[in-house]
């Protein structure tokens, strides 16, 4: 629940070094009335410094990626998963593809460099850049896992290639590898003479072939191609030339030193709203190379110059150190550091190196996420347990719960549509949002109402819907509306349907939800499931627990995301697959075991479903063992009534835009399946129906 109205938006292109940290500093003290959004393609950030010691085996990846997702929660911000296409200067909206323009006041570039080579012939199709971090880290993991004798290339014989060689050859030991450092000149020219003298020493003894004087005029599927005819083979070739600039910021009119967008001392753009820090960035008053030390350093400054200009506040200079120690890491667990011309190398410089990594990191790995309300001494019963020891879920994880509906509502509760006339039919939903995305929240939304539809077997004709928008200023209700309704049309176009009206208020919170009707000649309900029948379901469990788990911070942020892509995967197709099926239903707010009881009751009958064969969410499984629970489990344990079963969770738990449970005939099911697969659906048969009132879980 925000405190304050919001008034202005800030937008934080890129995840690197200097905007974590000033997510981190803005969790700790935000700037009260702004909407803070950060937009990187993945949930995740690399850290550069330990690239190296990843590649070599020494690090993990969790251990090397900082989690955006976590550190935007912490931030109060919204996360878009998206990489940026271009900004609009004029209607102040950056471009992001597949989604409405994201509108700021305030922006701030941090997208660092790329080390693809696209003039090269064959590099964009057979060779992997050093830079952007995450795609390539990725793709090495991948490699190494099942290299054998393999050949690797690295082009461009800088501190950075000369780092990830000796990596690689540690990684590689035992395995007889061979690898070619590759330079068009001479090698580490950046680096004073001592210290290149011990790089050249450490490469040999490393077993990496260095390659000088040697242009490379091709990279083919086999390998690299020479200027003078010589071809290397390559199972594995890389860039680590050189720093260039990301192709879209030539098109932002922002003004540029060789691509990179010239800043003041005030890390301040030609545009006095646009900032650029880290190697994405030119320091036009005091140039500087590109190097993560400087994109740390800059994080104070650009945390309060960003709260100068959103607040009518003085801006603050960034002055850079003239020089600073620079660690290299040799491939095993070895360090050579250099400063003011002098080097020195050795495991002591390792265990430094690691040491000032692992603190960088730990800002990032145990953040304080929000606490319960405090209760005054004096209060009334009850008041301490209803509020629990977690704050309470958003979509369906807040919805009241079955027994309390059942009481008030019993004679109103049945399908998940109702028939309005015949061959038409009617529901409705809403959801508390979960995401600070209006985007995400909107199209889940959309997909979650719809599914009472798909549900009845009904293909959705027209919607309407109802918004409850946070506080917030006239331009900024506009930016949002305009966003929630063009996901809203699209959403609902992609289904059939139209959006035909809708209500919209202010509140303390996002709210959004959709009516939504639909026509069918023969409507699927839940009473028709017969002894035999197997049972279908068409998306995995767990988004309850994840997105529980996200709100106390113990989610992996890459768990996160998978799961709001699965909750954002439209059920159509596969209702029409589906459409032979006896008793169908949605699984969403009363869990797996509360549905398949509406099913069970309505026909009569009992079902016995295998534990082993429901798919569930990633990381779900971890979660629901450590504990983490929906705020609507306790609820939902008890309504879905007795189950002969051992212990398991996650049937409880409560989903959002879940997957489509249908019983249908044996002889039809593995025909369905194959086609819901085929559709892109991860289904699965999960058991079947029987004879007798009894659910049974094995």
């Amino acid at each position: 629940m925000q405190g304050f109205p919001f008034t202005r938006d800030l937008v934080l292109v890129g995840g690197g070094h200097t905007h974590a940290l000033v997510l981190r500093q803005w969790g700790m003290n935000p700037l009260a009335g702004v909407r803070l959004t950060v937009i990187n393609p993945g949930p995740t950030a690399p850290y550069s410094g330990m690239l190296p010691g990843f590649v070599a085996g020494h690090y993990t990846r969790d251990e090397l990626d900082i989690d955006l997702v976590k550190l935007a929660r912490f931030a109060g911000a919204r996360l878009i998963n998206g990489a940026v296409s271009g900004i609009d200067r004029d209607a102040r909206t950056v471009t992001v593809p597949g989604r409405p323009p994201v509108g700021f006041d305030v922006l701030s570039i941090d997208v660092g460099i790329t080390s693809a080579m696209p003039d090269m012939p064959g590099f964009g199709a057979h060779a992997v850049p050093a830079k952007p971090l995450g795609i390539f880290a990725s793709r090495w993991d991948a490699f190494q896992k099942q290299a054998d004798a393999p050949e690797i290339a690295i082009i461009g014989g800088g501190v950075a290639g000369a780092e990830l060689a000796m990596a690689m050859a540690h990684a590689l030991r035992g395995r007889s590898p061979i690898v070619r450092l590759i330079d068009r000149g001479r090698v580490l020219t950046a680096l004073g003479h001592t210290a290149r003298t011990k790089m050249l020493a450490a490469l040999n003894g490393a077993d990496v072939t260095v390659i000088e004087d040697a242009d490379v005029s091709e990279i083919v599927a086999q390998g690299v191609v020479l200027s003078d005819g010589r071809r290397l083979r390559s199972d594995f070739t890389t860039g680590a030339a050189g720093a260039k600039p990301h192709d879209w910021i030539a098109q932002t009119g922002l003004s540029l030193h060789e691509g990179f967008v010239n800043v003041d001392a005030n890390l301040q753009s030609s545009d006095p709203a646009i900032f650029a820090v880290g190697d994405c960035a030119h320091l036009s008053a005091d140039p500087r190379p590109k190097a993560g030390v400087y994109a740390v350093r800059q994080a104070p400054v650009l945390f309060d110059n960003l709260r100068a200009v959103l607040s009518g506040g003085q801006l603050r200079p960034y002055r850079a150190q003239k020089d600073y120690l620079k660690l290299i890491s040799l491939g095993r667990k070895s360090a050579l550091a250099e400063k003011f011309g002098t080097a020195r190398e050795g495991p002591l410089l390792w265990k430094l190196k690691d040491y000032i990594d692992r603190k960088f990191m730990d800002q990032f790995a145990e953040l304080p996420m929000m606490a319960p309300p405090k209760v005054p001494r004096t209060a009334a019963l009850g008041l301490q347990d209803l509020l629990g020891t977690q704050p309470i879920c958003g979509g369906c994880g807040a919805k009241v719960g079955k027994g309390a509906l059942l009481d008030v509502l019993a004679d109103s509760f049945g399908d998940d549509a109702a028939q309005v006339q015949p061959g038409q039919v009617i529901s409705t939903d809403h959801l508390r949002a979960f995401s600070h995305d209006p985007v995400i929240m909107t199209r889940i939304a959309a997909i979650h109402a719809l599914g009472d539809v798909w549900a009845m077997g009904a293909v959705p004709q027209a919607a309407t819907i109802g918004l409850v928008l946070p506080r917030m200023s006239d331009d900024l209700q506009r930016r949002t509306l305009h966003e929630i309704m063009a996901v809203a049309r699209a959403t609902c176009a992609e289904a059939g349907a139209k959006i035909v009206g809708g209500h919209s208020s202010l509140g303390e919170e996002l709210t959004i939800g959709f009516t939504v009707t639909g026509l069918t000649d023969a409507p699927v309900t839940q009473a028709g499931a017969r002894s035999g029948d197997r049972l279908i379901l068409t998306k995995p469990i767990g988004s309850g627990t994840v997105l529980a788990a996200e709100m106390q911070g113990k989610a992996r942020g890459a768990d996160v995301m998978a799961c709001l892509d699965l909750m954002a995967q439209g059920q159509g197709d596969a209702a029409r697959i589906l459409g032979p099926a006896h008793a169908m239903t949605d699984v969403t707010g009363f869990g797996l075991a509360g549905h398949l009881r509406g099913i069970c009751a309505a026909s009569g009958v009992g079902a016995t479903i295998r534990q082993a064969d429901i798919p569930l969410m990633q990381g779900a499984s971890d979660l629901a063992g450590a504990g983490i629970r929906s705020t609507l489990f306790a609820e939902n344990k008890s309504a879905a009534g007795h189950l002969q079963a051992a212990p398991f969770d996650l049937l409880y738990d409560p989903q959002t835009a879940g997957g489509l449970l249908a019983a249908v005939d044996p002889v039809d099911a593995d025909k369905l399946l194959a086609a819901l697969r085929e559709a892109g659906y991860p289904a699965a048969i999960i058991g079947e129906i029987v004879d007798g009132d009894v659910i049974r879980v094995v």
